[in-house]
């Protein structure tokens, strides 16, 4: 089967750059190894960047995130056991995000492909790509006992995290990958109760960093720094809520609490591959970095890449040449190294160091401080998690 583009991964990268290309006319296949129940049940939090949601609105998967988002204008840092505002709206020129989640995401720009007659291959095995530094690329995986090939002209890696595709990068040259293992976790958890706050809170504290974030107005993620080598079993109920309110409750905030239903590890790793295309290969999303949560980066840096990445390819298959997608990793690294370098900010801000002393957290508070009072440091702040335009 002859094809424009073959996209190895359904996750945001994937299907975004299959709704993308649809755009420009160009048609593509999506293999996954995961079914559509898998991909769709998989719950993850979400917090989409200004013009995320604008990309989805124009493109015609903005329905449900503007009718069920949650729009904030601001978040609050807490430390020294006192609030502070950053108002994105006053501080960006009145943008902010939406908290939708991942698999919302997801479920949007599958049902949008499927209307469109779009092809997706759910719950396929043994996917291998082959080819790429060649003229003839293929995709070789196993579909109800069958072994199915097809020959893209280009090929898009957004296979996630555990890529597979990333590796047909040759190493150490060109493919240099640069990773961080940060020393702690977040121990998050999904609980039935009210919101604790409008918007979202990010704690600094002796014991360790709390995040109190919503998913909607019966359930409630919120987030505690742990060991990395912690498990759910070592955290009672009990001692959730009493971290909990130690972290973060104080002035002007009380967490409330309910029955916790969901409790999960989360470790913490920084990682960017370059360059991010090899031959007729494109990687995108987590398959080319990944960063901390802290800054609310991961999904809209997938829709930054494949945005570029979509635009690229209809320029190449319109007869405009290679040039922008030769300049590809040129284009979306700065995006991608910016985003690593808030996340790191946010993080050692925030965070409490395993081998931190009075001095590391009395710096950290005056950093906070620094940047609640300055009104250039709230901009720094604000402009970064919003996000910048696509182009």
């Amino acid at each position: 089967m002859r094809i424009q583009v073959g996209i190895v991964g359904a996750g945001p990268a994937g299907l975004m750059l299959a709704h993308l290309l649809h755009q420009h006319g160009i048609e593509s296949v999506v293999v996954d190894t995961r079914t559509r129940d898998e991909i769709e049940g998989t719950i993850r939090a979400g917090v989409l960047e200004q013009t995320s949601v604008d990309l989805m609105s124009a493109t015609g998967v903005g329905d449900r995130v503007k009718r069920q988002g949650q729009v904030h204008h601001g978040i609050e840092l807490r430390f020294g056991g006192q609030g502070h505002r950053i108002d994105f709206a006053d501080l960006t020129g009145g943008r902010g995000v939406t908290i939708y989640p991942q698999h919302e995401v997801l479920k949007d720009l599958i049902a949008k492909r499927l209307a469109d007659g779009g092809d997706i291959r759910f719950g396929v095995s043994d996917v291998r790509v082959e080819g790429v530094d060649g003229d003839s690329p293929a995709i070789r995986f196993t579909e109800g006992g069958t072994e199915q090939v097809l020959h893209p002209a280009l090929v898009a890696g957004c296979d996630g995290s555990r890529s597979t595709t990333r590796f047909l990068v040759p190493a150490p040259k060109p493919r240099q990958d640069h990773f961080r293992q940060y020393p702690f976790a977040w121990f998050g958890i999904l609980a039935e109760a009210p919101p604790s706050s409008d918007e979202l809170i990010y704690a600094h504290h002796e014991n360790g960093f709390a995040l109190v974030s919503t998913r909607s107005p019966t359930v409630q993620r919120l987030y505690l720094q742990v060991d990395p080598n912690d498990t759910t079993a070592d955290w009672s109920d009990d001692r959730i809520w009493h971290e909990l309110h130690t972290r973060v409750s104080g002035e002007g905030v009380r967490i409330v609490e309910g029955p916790i239903f969901q409790k999960s590890v989360l470790h913490f790793r920084s990682f960017v591959c370059e360059p991010m295309q090899y031959g007729r290969l494109f990687l995108a999303g987590d398959a080319a970095h990944t960063v901390p949560p802290t800054g609310a980066k991961g999904m809209n840096l997938a829709i930054a890449d494949v945005y570029v990445l979509s635009r690229a390819m209809a320029e190449y298959f319109a007869g405009g040449g290679t040039g922008a997608l030769d300049a590809y990793t040129a284009t979306v690294l700065p995006r991608v190294w910016r985003a690593q370098h808030f996340s790191w900010w946010m993080t050692s801000m925030l965070h409490r160091m395993p081998d931190a002393s009075g001095f590391d957290l009395n710096r950290q508070r005056a950093e906070l401080d620094f940047v609640t009072r300055s009104r250039a440091g709230r901009t720094l702040l604000a402009e970064n998690y919003v996000g910048t335009p696509l182009d």
